[in-house]
């Protein structure tokens, strides 16, 4: 089994940054596919960002040009650099894996924007 704990949440201002962390208990190379979502309550959970073992990455419209997600195999993290952030974006949000043919969900991290 894999397990995956997010941290970097936190309050910024409209315009401000934040960079998510999300740590893999295993091997990335054993995860082909890792995703950032983010859920606000009453609303489903929307993809984010989602990266390949290969390197390709997929962007929900909203966060294109603002916010990367990346990895470090060395660390078995990978991370979503959230940039120029807006009201719009605050939420809970999750790193996910595909493992064994599931989606694997980690606890969460809060990302409040505010001013």
């Amino acid at each position: 089994q894999v397990q995956l704990v997010e941290s970097g949440g936190g309050l910024v201002q409209p315009g401000g940054s934040l960079r998510l962390s999300c740590a893999a208990s295993r091997n990335i190379r054993d995860l082909p596919i890792m995703s950032w979502y983010r859920q606000v309550p009453e609303k489903q959970r929307e993809l984010v960002a989602l990266l390949s073992n290969m390197g390709s990455t997929q962007y929900v419209d909203s966060v294109k040009g603002r916010f990367t997600i990346s990895r470090d195999k060395a660390k078995n993290n990978i991370y979503l650099q959230m940039n120029s952030l807006k009201l719009d974006d605050p939420a809970v949000y999750y790193c996910t894996a595909l493992y064994n043919g599931r989606t694997v969900w980690g606890q969460g991290t809060q990302v409040t924007v505010s001013s």
